[in-house]
């Protein structure tokens, strides 16, 4: 049965533990005006914070519906199993010391004790809610009642608090941390957010992903109540502990997965703390749906430059306006205009309410989502009122279209709290700082409406058997039988024995010696052969394989497949050879994909060009990388003892001739 938050998020009365944070609390509480209950708990003092104590937990009037508990961790145990069996509606457990410790089995201890008594934590800030003024949180934060906002969620308490002080007119609903979450998760305590009508999106800072289906069964239920929700995924840059065994393990470690999900999934991802306020003042604004076709406007030569510059590596979409359009703009801004997107529109027409309204409603009708880079002076040393007609203009395109209008300042200081406040009221959403803006409108565009998220692929636990690499040989046998095509070859345990079975291939020839993970950095791998007879041993081989070459190759592909804790499986797919590292123009979706899904991440690739018929070259056989691709995902589902698939290269040739698996590595659990 799923654990009720109502009580624990929307509390009427509130206890509180532990002298100094039950101190910090209350007033917190006060501060917000709370109109409930306030009951701290102590076994000697009279009061807190001018309030009068209660003994023990025993002896409060009623179960609470929320209680911060501030104590020690050892005492917390006997606190939480107290109010457990007392009733009470949760508790937030601000003590350290748990598994972050090591002390795994006390925080077991813990969780016994809540039962099904929803708890946040052990090593946990705690929880504000600015939507009803009820707070369990020990310390300052920046924010303010509000009537409908969104909420955050953090496994870092500090994050969170820095994002609570925020000056861009971000309304926050609700602030939550997650510490140990020893009981309660991510995705079940997202949900529980989500699920007040007064919440309109999610930003959350989280270092791990505890339950992957969960997250993504609770992305499509928001996008289905037009909720956005955007993350920022911390620890990114490590890279697998298997990085070694296979380029596929170096490129697709990090945060290559964890991105494949989120992105599959429909949940926005950003980098910066700057992109998750713009992002959600977009999705509180607008919902996850904006479009991907931008109008920038700007009455400078130079800001439109530094849009098109700082859109460049965003891959943001500014296409040229319509016909219709041009001739319109013309007729409105004169000749010496040049009517392009990004447009500098000059400042005939500033000051002009009713011709910037029309320049602006014009541009914006032809796209999903307009820019409009303004810079209000500062209104302690300057005079602002110059720049309202302009902002009028902006409000008045966007009723006018019905598409979103983002007054966008290049520099986040540029644009008054204020000011954003009142606009954001309106149904206007300010970005603050152009380089964030940009980001932000990156983010809210990977969001499609409809999509369907992803689902979880069927997953065969954790590894515990040490793993072992098949000889290339072996390997290719697999892959045979899985329908993927392998160069003609034969293998033998030597030289003499190989040169012998080897007469039956057609020059030229490759010799490998098999044994290695990587054949060419051990320098065992010889191509262009047209005999093996003048061939010296390759040192340290323990077997040898030889090919038949494979000719008339447009392109080489690296393509992994590997088994994940997480997300179950990843597919990994880019430019590969011997150059595969270096080139890292890799994608990496999370398994189960389709073929479109190979086909949308392949077009994303850098050099994608060079398998579409770039400057009259010839088109890979594009069918041929995907069909191969999907028996690679059939033989991991089939098979639960392989942890890892990598052909690098597979070898593309043109359009509707194939392709080939020229090199292969597959890991397999040992049995021995």
């Amino acid at each position: 049965m799923a654990r009720s938050f109502s009580r624990l998020l929307r509390p009427k009365s509130v206890a509180v533990l532990g002298s100094v944070w039950a101190a910090n609390v209350i007033e917190q509480c006060r501060k917000m005006q709370f109109s409930g209950n306030i009951w701290p708990v102590h076994p000697t003092r009279a009061e807190i914070a001018g309030v009068a104590c209660f003994p023990s937990i025993d002896a409060l009037p009623d179960a609470p519906d929320a209680t911060f508990v501030g104590v020690n961790r050892h005492a917390t145990i006997e606190v939480i199993r107290r109010l457990a069996a007392n009733g009470a509606g949760g508790a937030v457990c601000f003590a350290s010391g748990w598994t972050e410790a090591g002390a795994q089995d006390l925080q077991n201890e813990l969780v016994v004790a809540a039962g099904d008594m929803p708890i946040l934590g052990p090593n946990c800030y705690g929880l504000i809610n600015y939507l009803d003024g009820a707070l369990l949180w020990p310390d300052q934060h920046g924010g303010r009642l509000v009537e409908r906002g969104v909420a955050l969620l953090s496994q870092s308490s500090n994050i969170v608090i820095n994002l609570t002080m925020q000056a861009r007119g971000l309304p926050v609903a609700y602030v939550a941390c997650l510490g140990n979450a020893a009981q309660v998760g991510l995705a079940e305590l997202a949900g529980a957010l989500l699920d007040d009508d007064r919440v309109t999106a999610l930003g959350v800072y989280v270092e791990g992903i505890d339950d992957a289906p969960a997250l993504a069964a609770l992305a499509e239920r928001a996008r289905m109540a037009g909720k956005g929700i955007v993350v920022i995924k911390s620890g990114k840059t490590e890279l697998s502990r298997s990085a070694a065994a296979s380029h596929t393990a170096s490129l697709a470690g990090g945060g290559a997965a964890s991105s494949a999900f989120l992105r599959q999934a429909g949940i926005a991802e950003v980098a910066t703390l700057s992109e998750l306020v713009e992002t959600l003042k977009i999705f509180h604004v607008h919902g996850p749906q904006i479009g991907k076709r931008l109008c920038s406007l700007s009455c400078s030569g130079g800001e439109a430059g530094l849009v098109a510059d700082l859109a460049a590596p965003f891959g943001l979409n500014f296409p040229a306006p319509s016909e219709p359009q041009r001739n319109k703009l013309s007729d409105i801004l004169g000749p010496i205009v040049t009517i392009a997107n990004p447009l500098d529109y000059h400042t005939f027409i500033w000051g002009d309410g009713p011709r910037t309204r029309d320049v602006f409603a014009t541009m914006l009708s032809g796209y999903d989502a307009g820019i409009f880079v303004i810079d209000p002076p500062r209104s302690d040393r300057c005079d602002p009122s110059s720049f309202q007609p302009a902002l009028d203009a902006i409000e008045a395109a966007a009723a006018e279209t019905g598409k979103p209008a983002f007054p966008v300042a290049s520099l986040p200081e540029n644009f008054d709290e204020a000011l954003a406040i009142a606009l954001i009221e309106r149904g206007i959403a300010p970005l603050m700082g152009l380089e964030a803006a940009l980001g932000a409108l990156t983010a809210a565009s990977m969001t499609e409406p409809g999509r369907v998220g992803w689902r979880p692929w069927p997953a065969h636990g954790v590894r515990h058997a040490p793993l072992r690499l098949l000889d290339e040989a072996a390997a290719k046998v697999l892959l045979a039988k899985a329908g993927v095509a392998v160069p003609r070859g034969v293998s033998a345990p030597d030289l003499p024995a190989l040169t012998l079975k080897a007469t039956v291939l057609t020059p030229p020839l490759a010799l490998k010696g098999l044994g290695f993970a990587h054949k060419t950095e051990a320098g065992a791998v010889r191509l262009g052969l047209r005999s093996l007879a003048d061939q010296a041993p390759i040192p340290e081989a323990h077997r040898y394989l030889a090919e038949e070459m494979v000719q008339g190759a447009v392109a080489e592909i690296l393509l992994g497949l590997r088994r994940d804790p997480v997300y179950g499986a990843t597919l990994t797919l880019g430019f590969g050879g011997v150059t595969a590292e270096l080139l890292a123009d890799t994608a990496t979706l999370v398994l189960p994909c389709d073929g479109d899904d190979i086909h949308t991440a392949l077009r994303g690739l850098r050099l994608w060009p060079l398998l579409d018929g770039y400057r009259g070259r010839p088109r890979a056989d594009v069918a041929a990388l995907v069909k191969t691709s999907l028996a690679l995902a059939q033989l991991l589902q089939e098979r639960p003892d392989i942890d890892e698939i990598e052909i690098n290269p597979l070898m593309l040739r043109a359009e509707g001739c194939g392709a080939v698996a020229v090199d292969a590595l597959i890991r397999v659990e040992d049995e021995t």
